[in-house]
């Protein structure tokens, strides 16, 4: 019972916070606040009244229309809102279920280090994904990776991981210390993933303008990139990227297929644009969600 309740706690709360990530990612590119003036429809500029304001509920109740100027209230919005709420739930039923574990004494003693160990870093990872959520709209829509999103995010992913793990190997023998040889080298590992992760899109972009001699694909990716394995590690933002440039190929594809593509020609739909940050991003909260699992089913159907 306190694991169901604490998840459909952190559901709604979940489906709060994404309901003011809708605000925050409707006005940053237009460089408003987000905090004045209160919520309101974008085309009529009617103030919205609080019962027009509870998430996801509401744009059921208006089946997405407002309720003056009717005018179409866009899916982002429920969409934003349930993604975070169903990913905040996930997370703290995961932490819950190795929390009230009967067996956990046993197979961890130290559990009044690992426990907080392991809430720290749940919280920590509300935010990673939530940032993760805002990332991929704004470039869904804007075709913007701001960096003021992804320098702090990669700043706190590298600080995270590694107190998550210093933490979690000091519990193991809490009467012996950690050498600083052994600190400095989690901290040079995450440091080196970042930048390999970094030069991965780098690369990539370089050999693009080498043979296509324009611009293919941002800085902002690469940063994008940097953030994701602060968080994920190297192999948990390889991961993201083949999600990633998988999902982006179907997409691709997709369009291509669409009846309006056929009318345009060649170059035209290779200058066509393709939010890779977005793509990153939902590899990226796969990979952190379920990333262990889709290796080892990996590994599985390939054999190693």
């Amino acid at each position: 019972m306190i694991r169901f309740l604490a998840t459909l706690f952190a559901a709604l709360a979940g489906l709060a916070f994404g309901s003011f990530l809708n605000v925050c990612v409707t006005r940053w590119p237009l460089e408003e606040s987000v905090v004045a003036p209160r919520s309101h429809c974008r085309h009529c500029e009617r103030m919205l009244a609080w019962w027009e304001n509870i998430p996801l509920a509401s744009w059921i109740l208006l089946r997405g229309r407002c309720r003056t100027c009717r005018e179409r209230i866009s899916w982002r919005y429920p969409l934003v809102e349930i993604s975070v709420g169903a990913i905040w739930a996930a997370l703290t039923w995961r932490f819950l279920t190795l929390a009230l574990d009967p067996r956990l004494p046993a197979i961890a003693p130290t559990l009044h280090w690992n426990l907080f160990n392991e809430l720290g870093r749940a919280i920590t990872l509300f935010i990673f994904f939530w940032t993760l959520i805002a990332i991929a709209v704004l470039d869904a829509e804007n075709f913007w990776i701001p960096d003021w999103l992804t320098i702090p995010g990669m700043v706190l992913g590298i600080a995270s991981e590694v107190t998550y793990q210093l933490v979690g190997a000091e519990s193991l023998d809490a009467a012996t210390p950690l050498p600083l040889s052994a600190i400095g080298k989690v901290v040079l590992t995450s440091l080196v993933g970042v930048v390999a992760a970094a030069l991965l899109i780098l690369l990539i972009r370089w050999i693009y303008k080498l043979l296509r001699h324009r611009e293919g694909i941002g800085l902002g990716d690469a940063k994008l990139m940097a953030m994701l394995a602060a968080w994920l590690g190297f192999g948990g933002a390889l991961l993201a990227f083949g999600v990633g440039v998988v999902l982006g190929a179907i997409v691709a594809l997709i369009a291509l297929a669409l009846p309006g593509a056929r009318k345009e020609d060649s170059e035209a739909w290779a200058l066509r644009k393709m939010p890779l940050g977005t793509f990153l991003c939902i590899g990226g909260i796969l990979s952190g969600l379920w990333g262990e699992r889709i290796i080892t089913a990996y590994r599985h159907w390939a054999g190693f």
